[in-house]
């Protein structure tokens, strides 16, 4: 896969596999319970999914909430247009009323009579390490939330369960990271430079020498940006003439790598193989639209995690498919690299996959390692290719050299080449602590969307009114949430999120649970 333009595919022959599945339905769209078969062995991986639909009057009701808010926004419009009600949005100016609108969409009108009612809730700034428990700076608005003033007072030991910190590894400075206190007073802090210039140093070659053997794959290349790895990356492996199929419910830099490439794209329902197969087929019968030729190359786009859904990709199945239709596998391993698997090394560990099914493996340092950047690893050939054409390797700044010390420390831990188990101990207690969360979660009534082991851990609450009231009730009992809805969720299906840490003690994922149930059952 290194020539955009494309010849023939071939990833091997498809080796002789039988998929054995029983599914017990608990509810419509309910828990599904499903016995996998690798495509290399006779390993089976059960995959315990949940994604409940809520119950009938729970939607009606928050329906009727975006309703009433909608009419009570069109009325707030009105009254603003006549100058009855103060307009603090942006607004153009006199001579401007004749042009076209800047914004005219209904996130503009949600952002504009929604989202600034309940804008407290996020981006809230914290003044402390992203640890288990961290330090709010109280602020509070005095213009229904168009602007924000400090109150001086900070909020101390707020129990952290929005932060990506699987494996407690972003902390206060400690003597195990006296490494990167070295590798800051050697190189400073930045590199100035891109890595086709100046930007090259030799921590970068003993990072991606290190994230190779971490993968057990030929050769990897790091980037100094997450989201840019996927974004940068994507339009340098596939371009005009080649087929995307990606997950419904891929993450926005995979979308805008996509559409970046110039390629034809294609979605498929998400961790849908029949959805999948169907692309896959008929891409291969029909070929390009008018001309009737091959694709040039077909790629099919999944993330290891889903960080809203908190599903795990079902990695074994859409390797037998790629195999079998001679298509790429690009597989993003954001949320799940250090977070899953036996010994943290992602979905390609949690199945026992062979690293050279998966031809494109991507990921960040974002989450698990407490840095950030990210990696795009698989054969020498391909990670060469990237070196001379992606762009972010052309035209961004390369990782700071104190960032690479910090996921070369985080990854020989989590390796043990430190010479402990303790980061092996880590990625065990994240595994408890999820199924021990997501349990007392589920005890409690919740509905929670999502694989039993995954970190992320989505609780549904649907009515915008109960997601404000949520967050505000959760802070002032010193728990801090990550609260999502529209666009970044189906309009009806608003949740809180949590993200799970091997940091967090048991008393504390109890005092969450505890809080939770009592807030939600005052509502």
């Amino acid at each position: 896969m290194v020539d955009p333009g494309g010849g023939a595919i071939c990833n091997g022959t498809l080796r002789n596999q039988s998929d054995h599945c029983h599914r017990k339905n608990c509810t419509k769209n309910g828990m599904v319970k499903e016995a996998q078969q690798n495509g290399n062995s006779n390993f089976y991986k059960p995959m315990v999914e949940s994604f409940e639909e809520a119950p009938l009057h729970v939607m009606v009701f928050t329906y009727l909430g975006y309703g009433i808010g909608t009419l009570f926004g069109y009325l707030r419009d009105f009254l603003r247009n006549w100058g009855i009600e103060k307009c603090n949005a942006a607004i153009e100016r006199e001579k401007q009323k004749d042009f076209v609108p800047l914004y005219q969409s209904f996130e503009n009108f949600y952002t504009r009579n929604l989202y600034m009612r309940i804008r407290d809730n996020w981006n809230r700034p914290i003044c402390s390490a992203p640890g288990p428990l961290f330090d709010v700076m109280e602020r509070v608005s005095d213009d229904y939330n168009w602007t924000f003033r400090f109150t001086g007072r900070i909020i101390k030991d707020v129990i952290n369960m929005g932060s990506y910190n699987f494996l407690g590894l972003a902390a206060k400075y400690d003597e195990s990271m006296k490494t990167v206190k070295d590798v800051l007073e050697t190189y400073g802090l930045g590199v100035g430079s891109t890595r086709h210039e100046m930007g090259t140093l030799d921590k970068h070659k003993e990072l991606e020498d290190l994230v190779a053997k971490f993968l057990n794959v030929e050769a990897a290349m790091v980037f100094g940006m997450g989201f840019a790895t996927n974004s940068m990356n994507i339009p340098a492996l596939v371009g005009k003439g080649c087929l995307i199929l990606s997950d419904e419910l891929n993450h926005a830099s995979l979308v805008l790598g996509a559409r970046l490439s110039g390629a034809t794209i294609r979605i498929f329902k998400h961790n849908n193989m029949q959805s999948l197969e169907k692309l896959l087929r008929d891409a291969v019968i029909y070929g390009q639209p008018r001309t009737r030729r091959a694709w040039k190359k077909i790629l099919i786009l999944v993330e290891g995690i889903y960080s809203m859904e908190g599903s795990i990709a079902r990695l074994s199945q859409i390797v037998a498919l790629k195999k079998k239709y001679k298509a790429y596998l690009y597989v993003d391993e954001a949320h799940s690299i250090g977070s899953v698997g036996q010994t943290g090394r992602g979905v390609m560990e949690y199945f026992a996959m062979d690293p050279r099914d998966i031809d494109v493996f991507m990921g960040t340092f974002t989450k698990s390692f407490g840095a950030s950047g990210g990696y795009i690893a698989g054969r020498k050939d391909l990670v060469d290719y990237l070196r001379a054409h992606s762009h972010s390797a052309a035209y961004a700044t390369s990782m700071s050299p104190p960032i690479a010390e910090q996921v070369i420390r985080a990854m020989k831990f989590i390796m043990g080449l430190d010479g402990t188990t303790q980061g092996l101990q880590r990625v065990q207690q994240l595994a408890e602590n999820t199924r021990y969360f997501r349990q007392r979660l589920s005890e409690m009534g919740f509905i929670i969307y999502g694989n039993e082991e995954s970190p992320v851990v989505p609780l549904l609450l649907y009515m915008p009114a109960k997601v404000a009231a949520f967050a505000r009730h959760l802070l002032k009992r010193k728990i801090g949430v990550v609260v999502v809805g529209f666009p970044a969720t189906p309009l009806a299906e608003a949740r809180a999120r949590f993200c799970v840490s091997a940091a967090h003690t048991r008393e504390m994922l109890d005092a969450v649970g505890l809080l939770c149930h009592e807030e939600l059952t005052q509502m």
